[in-house]
């Protein structure tokens, strides 16, 4: 599986149209969550988070809002933000404009944020641009690789330690597949970071 922890300035620089990771020089990190709400991991998670006094974006699947409406609630409720991930987990690449739209805008009607994150990272010049009118477009700068089967939690707590700079948007995933790694490197992650003196916010909705 081929993948970066931390993605390349020159990626950035040529997408300049999402926001990869926010200005400043504030120790402040941003971390995000794709894919839930799931079912006991987001639970865990939003435990994880509390008892860090940390709070984070969760990129949340519409289907899974439907599903576990609850679970979504809670995470609001615990101050966190929320952010659109596509009703049905669509890649981009793969799925036709109109669908890919009339998706995403589907998941919109269940999950009140104007933030947007394309699954995989994957969306086409296209898609971006029609997108680009209902949402701020977020991706990262820290790929945690928790979803990686063949990743350690400590290789992947430090993956993510020796690539966080002030204003890292890092991803995490509250989903049954990286749930081993996550749920064991978030906490390590979380303690190390506020050792050197970082804060944890969420993304606010109006950042560009």
């Amino acid at each position: 599986m081929m993948y970066f922890h931390k993605t390349p300035r020159i990626i950035r620089a040529i997408a300049q149209e999402f926001t990869w990771r926010m200005a400043g020089e504030d120790k402040v990190v941003y971390l995000t969550f794709d894919d839930g709400p799931t079912p006991v991991i987001t639970e865990k998670t939003l435990a994880i988070l509390q008892e860090h006094e940390a709070k984070a974006t969760f990129f949340c699947v519409g289907k899974n809002v439907v599903n576990h409406p609850e679970i979504f609630q809670s995470i609001q409720a615990a101050g966190h933000h929320i952010g659109n991930h596509t009703f049905q987990h669509l890649d981009g690449w793969k799925t036709g404009y109109a669908q890919y739209i009339r998706n995403t805008l589907q998941a919109k009607t269940v999950i009140p944020s104007g933030l947007f994150r394309p699954p995989y990272g994957r969306i086409t010049r296209t898609q971006t641009k029609a997108l680009k009118k209902h949402f701020q477009l977020i991706m990262w700068d820290v790929l945690a690789g928790d979803f990686d089967a063949h990743i350690s939690v400590e290789k992947c707590t430090q993956k993510v330690l020796s690539s966080v700079k002030p204003g890292s948007i890092v991803v995490f995933h509250d989903s049954m597949k990286a749930s081993p790694v996550l749920l064991q490197a978030l906490p390590a992650v979380l303690r190390a970071l506020k050792e050197q003196g970082y804060s944890f916010l969420p993304i606010p909705y109006h950042v560009r």
